[in-house]
C-alpha cells in the first residue's frame, strides 16, 4: 500500500469518525467511497471493518446509561448478526452495484418522507413487527458494501428517541454486526497485506469521539434530528456518484 494511499485512508476515517461522534453515523458512510477512490472497495470495507468496530464499541459504552429507552436492540443484535455473516460473503463473490442503489432509494425516500411529514414516528408494535427483517438487511448491507448506517439510521431515527439513547441503539447494534463482519473477513483473507493501515486507522477513530460528544450536546432535538437527515443525504449522494458515475 503506498504513503498516499494511507494518508487519504486515515484522513477519511477522521472525517467520517468526526462525523460518527456527532450523529453515531458517518465512518462508513463518509470513508468508504473517499478510499474508494484510491483503492477499491474490498479494500475500504477491510480497512475500515476493525476501527469502525472499536469507535462502535467506545460509543455504545459512553452512553450506556440511555439503554432502557431503546427498543427491539435483542431482535436487531441477533438478526444483524446473521445478516452480516451471509453479506460478507456476498461481498467476496457478488458485484454490489444492486445494494447500493437500493440502499440510495430507501434513503431518498425517508428524507424526503420525513421532510413532508416532520412528526413521522414508528410506534412500538410496528417496530417489533418489523425488526427482525429490519435485522437482515441492516447486517447484510455491512458484510457486503460495509455501509449499513442509512438503512439503521432510516430505522432508529423513526422512533424519535433521545439524542444518546439514539446514538447507543445504532454503535450497539454496529457494534454487534462489526463482531460478525471482522472474524468473517479474516478468515476469508480479507486483511491480509491490509493490518498496518487497519490499525493505524484505530487512532483517528478512538482520539476524536469525545470532540464529537461535545458538539452533540451543544445540538437541540431539532437539531440533532437535521444533522443525522443531512449525512444520510449527503453520503449516500456521494456513494451513488462513486458506483454509479
Amino acid at each position: 500500500m503506498s504513503t498516499t494511499t494511507l494518508i487519504v485512508i486515515l484522513l477519511a476515517v477522521l472525517a467520517g469518525s468526526f462525523l460518527k461522534s456527532i450523529g453515531g453515523l458517518g465512518l462508513p458512510l463518509m470513508a468508504v467511497p473517499i478510499i474508494s477512490f484510491v483503492a477499491d472497495v474490498e479494500t475500504a470495507v477491510a480497512v475500515l471493518a476493525f476501527p469502525n468496530l472499536l469507535i462502535n464499541v467506545g460509543m455504545a459504552w459512553r452512553t450506556r446509561a440511555h439503554r432502557h429507552e431503546a427498543r427491539d436492540l435483542t431482535m436487531l443484535g441477533v438478526t444483524g448478526f446473521v445478516g452480516a455473516v451471509g453479506g460478507t460473503m456476498a461481498l467476496i463473490y457478488l458485484p454490489n452495484e444492486p445494494l447500493v442503489g437500493l440502499l440510495v432509494l430507501v434513503v431518498i425516500g425517508y428524507v424526503i418522507k420525513f421532510v413532508l411529514s416532520p412528526d413521522l414516528r414508528v410506534d412500538e408494535a410496528t417496530s417489533a413487527r418489523w425488526a427482525p427483517g429490519v435485522g437482515l438487511v441492516v447486517g447484510a448491507m455491512q458484510g457486503a458494501i460495509g455501509i449499513s448506517g442509512p438503512i439503521l439510521g432510516v430505522w432508529i431515527h423513526s422512533f424519535r428517541l433521545s439524542r444518546d439513547a439514539t446514538i447507543f441503539s445504532l454503535t450497539l447494534l454496529f457494534s454487534l454486526a462489526g463482531a460478525a463482519q471482522v472474524p468473517t473477513l479474516w478468515l476469508n483473507g480479507e486483511l491480509s497485506g491490509r493490518y498496518g493501515a487497519t490499525l493505524l486507522s484505530c487512532i483517528p477513530a478512538l482520539a476524536i469521539i469525545p470532540v464529537g460528544e461535545r458538539l452533540r450536546s451543544r445540538l437541540s432535538s431539532a437539531g440533532f434530528d437535521r444533522f443525522v437527515l443531512v449525512v444520510l443525504a449527503s453520503t449516500v449522494t456521494v456513494l451513488a456518484l462513486r458506483t454509479f458515475l
